[in-house]
This record gives structure tokens, C-alpha cells and sequence, in this order.
């Protein structure tokens, strides 16, 4: 019987032959590293879904696989959910990430680049990474009807100084203990209302609240295409309560050293687009127009041709 050892060489040259012959598969783009599954997220109101959706189609017209998990709840869910690696990246905005992440109110400003600065310094220990922040700016918005308006001579935030008491504040239930809402007005202008709704994030709750007069004040997001639209009048910021809240997407740092280069570049060309009056335009898409955010994200996206 001829020994085991006499036939290793030939099989080794045949192993190499073989492996020679097989297809081999493409080197991805962007510098060799294989594109992750990108798990996308959103918080719980329109303009989240819309943004979610320009990133996650965007990635996905560039070869990358995409996980949807969206409308997850407020930030107080999200944020967690990125940094315990439950998702991998999702919209946020400067100054009120900021503000979260640091329990810092004085880091952000009106000014986005130091805000920008100090949320990559306030993130780093968390091992998440802000990409390119938007032209865009989205924040807290208060609006009355306009007949209201009219009655008690509101124009200002600060002319609700000396009429809260008479009056019923409706927003998202974090509203009371958030810097940019009912807390930040309390500090900022003094106001005391008589009474706090809970309702949603400028959503369609708030905005029937309002219309139905079940409250007198609504927190409605500036970019919202409802306040027009109902003819509400969004009272002056007068005092500057509401900083540089550019809308900035959020990566796991875990993620971004797997992914190839054109991962960074495809998420900030979309990013570079979007302009305040283009948001207010998907949110009237999707809220007045009644358009699938799915739909209005990639008629967008073709529009400004990150995709075909």
C-alpha cells in the first residue's frame, strides 16, 4: 500500500489548480471593504420618516442592504437604540442632540459649525460619528390659530408671557422636561401655562387639538407644512430659545470602519442637498399632499440626481 504522504504534494497543486479556476467575486467600490447591512432608523413624526428614507434608498442605489426600522419613538428610544448597536445610523438635529447627549444646554448655539465641533467631541466617548450637517434647520415651532392670535395680540413668543396662565400648551409628552420646549420656555420667557396636553411631535394630533381649540398653544416643527396651510401663525422665537438644530445624520462608528469609503460620501451627498425650503417641501408631500414618504423620498432623490 503506497504511503498517504507520497500523494500530499499533488493534492496541494491540485487545491491551488482548483481554486485558481473559480469565479472570483467583484471587489466592491469604495476601496475594497465589503458593504455592511446598514440598519436605519428614525424617530416618531413625518419629517423623520422622509429623512430616514432619502438616506436608506440612497445607500441602497449604491449596492448596500438596508434594514428599515422606523417610527421607533422619541429620542429618549433612538438614541439608545444607536448607541447599544440596535441600529446603525439616523437623523438627528445639532443643537438638541447636542444638548441631549451632553446634558449641556450651553455647548450648542446659533452657531452650527460649534455645535457641530462639540457634538463630535460630546460623541466620541460614545463611539459614534456625525457625518455632514444640513443647510437645512428644523426646530421647535409654537403656533395658534389665527384667531387666537388676533384676540390675545400674539406675534411673539414673548407676548405669552403675560397670558399663559390663561392658556393650554399641547406637544409630544417629553415636552415638559425638554430645553427647547416647555422647560426652555418656562426659563426662557417665563411663561406659566395653565395646563399641559400630552399629545404628539407636531403630528396630527396636536394640529386637530389646535383646530378643534383643545388647546391654545401647539409645538409644531418650523419646517411643517401644516402652519400654512391651516392658516396658524407661528409666533417669533424673539429670544432665541431655538438654536442650530441643522439636521445631521449619525453613524456608529463600528459601522463606518466596515463600510467602504463611498458610504460617508453617499449619505453627506444627500445630506448636501437638502435645504430648509426643500424639507418643508417633503413634509408637504406627505402631510398636506398626503405622498407615501417612501414615494416623496425617491421622487426627491432622482429629482436631485443621487439616483436614477
Amino acid at each position: 500500500m503506497p504511503s498517504a504522504s507520497r500523494f500530499v504534494p499533488l493534492l496541494v497543486v491540485f487545491t491551488i489548480l482548483l481554486a485558481s479556476c473559480a469565479p472570483q467575486s467583484a471587489a466592491p467600490a469604495g476601496g475594497g471593504a465589503a458593504k455592511p447591512t446598514v440598519r436605519v432608523g428614525s424617530t416618531n413624526f413625518t419629517e423623520q420618516l422622509i429623512l430616514a428614507e432619502l438616506y436608506a434608498q440612497a445607500l441602497q442605489a449604491n449596492g448596500y442592504t438596508v434594514e428599515r426600522r422606523l417610527n421607533l419613538g422619541n429620542r429618549e428610544i433612538v438614541a439608545p437604540a444607536l448607541e447599544s448597536g440596535q441600529i446603525d445610523m439616523y437623523p438627528e438635529y445639532l443643537a438638541t442632540y447636542l444638548t441631549f447627549v451632553s446634558k449641556d444646554p450651553s455647548k450648542a448655539s446659533t452657531d452650527p459649525q460649534a455645535s457641530f465641533k462639540n457634538l463630535q467631541d460630546a460623541l466620541k466617548p460614545k463611539n459614534l460619528t456625525p457625518l455632514d450637517f444640513a443647510q437645512a434647520i428644523d426646530a421647535n415651532g409654537f403656533a395658534v390659530t389665527k384667531a387666537t392670535a388676533d384676540r390675545l395680540h400674539l406675534a411673539k413668543l414673548s407676548d405669552l408671557t403675560p397670558v399663559s396662565s390663561q392658556l393650554v400648551l399641547g406637544g409630544p409628552p417629553e415636552c415638559p422636561t425638554r430645553p427647547f420646549c416647555l422647560q426652555g420656555l418656562t426659563q426662557t420667557y417665563g411663561v406659566q401655562f395653565k395646563e399641559f396636553k400630552a399629545l404628539d411631535a407636531g403630528g396630527p394630533m396636536t394640529v386637530a387639538a389646535l383646530e378643534g381649540n383643545q388647546i391654545d398653544v401647539g409645538m409644531l416643527l418650523t419646517t411643517s407644512a401644516v402652519i400654512p396651510a391651516k392658516g396658524f401663525v407661528l409666533l417669533e422665537d424673539d429670544k432665541k430659545l431655538q438654536l442650530a438644530d441643522n439636521v445631521v445624520p449619525v453613524v456608529r462608528d463600528e459601522l463606518l470602519n466596515r463600510a467602504p469609503a463611498d458610504f460617508r460620501t453617499t449619505i453627506n451627498s444627500v445630506t448636501g442637498k437638502l435645504t430648509t425650503a426643500e424639507l418643508t417641501g417633503l413634509n408637504k408631500q406627505v402631510e398636506i399632499d398626503r405622498m407615501d414618504a417612501k414615494d416623496a423620498a425617491a421622487a426627491w432623490l432622482k429629482a436631485k440626481g443621487v439616483t436614477r
